[in-house]
């Protein structure tokens, strides 16, 4: 792949749509256009565990912010993306649904911390989930 190619790119435990911009030995920079799926949150050297000395709230990667991602995790994409803020409160709301689909004690933890991450969108992208 080269600068200027459509990709989606696995960043943490997000997935994004993005431009390379910059190639490097072993990977790639990708400016983000859009969501596709929101990071977990949580300890992600703990997953799926809620008693943990840190559980992290996780923001997406923002419009145009730009990331070094390996190799590995960026792939051709082909299609046309939402605008940022569509894919955002989509994402947001496909990992609400997993979570409220499950009855435990990390999904609980999960929206909580999710729903302060979402007023932080609020505030910065005036973006409302309801």
């Amino acid at each position: 792949m080269k600068i200027g190619d459509f990709v989606t790119a696995h960043y943490k435990s997000g997935k994004y749509t993005g431009t390379i911009t910059g190639v490097r030995p072993g990977g790639y920079t990708v400016k983000i256009s859009s969501v596709l799926r929101h990071p977990a949150q949580g300890d992600l050297h703990n997953p799926n565990e809620a008693d943990v000395p840190f559980f992290h709230e996780r923001k997406a990667l923002a419009l145009n912010e730009q990331a070094n991602i390996p190799e590995a995790a960026v792939h051709p994409f082909e299609e046309e993306p939402d605008e940022y803020n569509t894919s955002l409160i989509t994402a947001v709301r496909k990992l609400e649904m997993r979570l409220k689909a499950k009855d435990d004690a990390f999904s609980v933890r999960s929206l909580e911390a999710l729903q302060s991450v979402k007023k932080e969108y609020t505030l910065m992208y005036k973006v409302s989930f309801e």
